[in-house]
């Protein structure tokens, strides 16, 4: 089945355009969570075997505390049903399946997936599993028009393909300093659960900030690079006190380029 494109306007009045990720992506995303969770169930079981002090063979056998268990049943539990909760929430809507598959979560109004929008969406896995081998699921995302199970109807998000092969276009003067300066948004300057620190209005003043600077005079550039590091730093943990102001303007132009990822979507 072809991918659909979907039309979203955000809170800031902006369009953006989307390709939903239909049934296929999804399953074979889902099929490589599936076999990663398998394993690492596979290996908590293997440590438990260790940790008793038995062998592989004589495991059935072995007289396991009732609340060691209890411990293992739970803590397996806990990481199947948080798998798919956490890593959408701390990586942008990317289980290692999707990020393979070049598919993430994000919320109808085309932010990033909130943590109550991911707590829910995989809540619901519970009745998309139904009756047997996520059957409502499937066919909810094959029939619905933007291809939502029940959890992306409740949540309020949907499942997109992510930017590849875009159109080279004219670099602007941002890009060109960016370029100039070597910086990139790989290892960029901070783990993307503390961007989760960072909205819409951090990143619409950051923006505004990036795109201003190559305009500006030296002693104006200077002032406002070290206006915008006492307003952002402190809400993702660091320090701008001791920075000089060369390495401030680099670190802002990093955490423009990690921001763009998550808030700025294009075809």
């Amino acid at each position: 089945m072809q991918t659909e494109q979907v039309d979203i306007k955000t809170p800031e009045y902006v369009s953006l355009q989307f390709h939903a990720a239909g049934l296929g992506s999804r399953a074979a995303a889902f099929i490589l969570d599936t076999l990663l969770l398998v394993i690492i169930n596979i290996l908590v079981v293997i440590a438990l075997i260790f940790g008793l002090n038995a062998s592989l063979f004589d495991y059935v056998e072995t007289d396991m505390p009732s609340y060691m268990f209890a411990g293992v049943i739970i803590l397996m539990f806990l990481l199947n049903w948080s798998y798919y909760f956490l890593l959408e929430y701390f990586t942008g809507g990317r289980t290692v399946g999707k990020k393979m598959l070049g598919i993430r979560v994000i919320q109808e109004n085309g932010h990033s997936i909130t943590l109550l929008s991911s707590l829910i969406r995989n809540f619901l896995r519970i009745i998309d599993m139904l009756p047997a081998n996520y059957l409502v699921g499937m066919l909810m995302i094959f029939f619905h028009s933007k291809h939502k199970r029940l959890g992306d109807l409740v949540a309020g998000t949907i499942v997109v393909h992510e930017r590849r092969g875009k159109k080279k276009k004219k670099l602007s003067k941002l890009d060109k300093l960016i370029a100039e300066k070597g910086l990139k948004a790989e290892g960029g300057l901070v783990e993307e659960w503390a961007l989760k620190s960072l909205g819409a209005k951090e990143w619409k003043l950051l923006k505004t900030y990036a795109e201003r600077l190559d305009s500006l005079s030296t002693d104006d550039r200077i002032v406002l690079t070290r206006k915008m590091a006492d307003i952002l730093f402190p809400k993702i943990g660091l320090d701008a006190s001791s920075k000089h102001y060369d390495e401030l303007e680099d670190m802002l132009l990093v955490l423009y380029l990690q921001m763009k990822d998550e808030w700025e979507y294009e075809l």
